[in-house]
């Protein structure tokens, strides 16, 4: 039985016992609080649980707990240090809406339906997708043209294949950050947390590679959010800072706040 979301999927409602789960817009705050929730359960051990962000303070709050420090070098790293796209876990933090997929779909899959507007249905036999009319995903990170400078119009996806799942915190930053000196399991988190990850034009994604925020932020409506969740992620874990970066996340979350999409 196919299951439907859309954007942030935050209620869920009817049969449980059939499997049958329908889904409210809501906020991504929501779905961040039942991983709070789960954390507070004592499922985890207190010295693996992981500080309960975000909370009440604000984000330049946050980026002032920061440990600043330079960056590691790249040697030894691989990709497979982090498991990503790992079977559904509650430690990922996706919350109880997504328990139907638990063990069965992966972490990506649930980021893409998480992240999907309107008509997309996830099949959590087979963990295929089949997107209705008016679904898909639209990328909110943004592409710069290259030749005009100007910022080129969201790419609209309708094939689950097309999408890009991006890690807000790039694997190879964690790794520089301090993930290096991490367990496995620590690492598996970062890299299938839900606060870390987003859909993404492969586009956008590729223009930002393993990039900190001194040299890339997203140029489109997700700047902000990119901000405040790339600084919970790096407190969350405990990954630390370079000087230049530091500055480029202070300066941001200023602009943010000035505009009043930040607190």
């Amino acid at each position: 039985m196919a299951v439907s979301a859309r954007w942030t999927v935050g209620a869920v409602v009817g049969a449980v016992a059939l499997g049958v789960v329908a889904c409210q817009p809501s906020s991504f705050e929501d779905t961040l609080d039942e991983w709070f929730d789960f954390i507070d359960t004592g499922s985890l051990t207190p010295e693996e649980a992981p500080p309960h962000y975000p909370d009440d303070r604000g984000v330049l709050a946050l980026i002032s707990e920061l440990e600043m420090a330079a960056e590691s070098t790249m040697a030894d790293y691989d990709r497979s240090d982090f498991p990503h796209w790992e079977r559904l876990d509650p430690q990922f933090g996706f919350g109880a809406t997504y328990s139907f997929i638990e063990g069965r779909c992966t972490s990506r899959d649930a980021v893409l339906l998480r992240d999907a507007t309107g008509d997309v249905t996830l099949d959590p036999d087979t963990c295929d997708f089949a997107v209705g009319p008016g679904g898909g995903w639209l990328d909110q990170y943004g592409v710069i043209d290259r030749e005009s400078g100007e910022l080129r119009d969201y790419k609209w996806m309708t094939n689950s294949s097309d999408v890009d799942a991006e890690h807000i915190v790039a694997l190879g930053e964690a790794w520089r950050s301090g993930a290096s000196e991490m367990d496995l399991e620590t690492r598996t988190l970062i890299a299938n947390d839900a606060l870390n990850v987003v859909i993404s034009d492969p586009s956008a994604n590729r223009s930002k590679g393993d990039q900190d925020p001194s040299t890339y932020l997203p140029p489109g409506n997700f700047r902000c959010e990119y901000v405040e969740r790339y600084t919970q992620v790096k407190v969350k874990y405990g990954l630390t800072v370079d000087p230049d970066e530091h500055s480029a996340l202070r300066n941001a979350a200023t602009e943010c706040i000035t505009k009043g999409e930040l607190e």
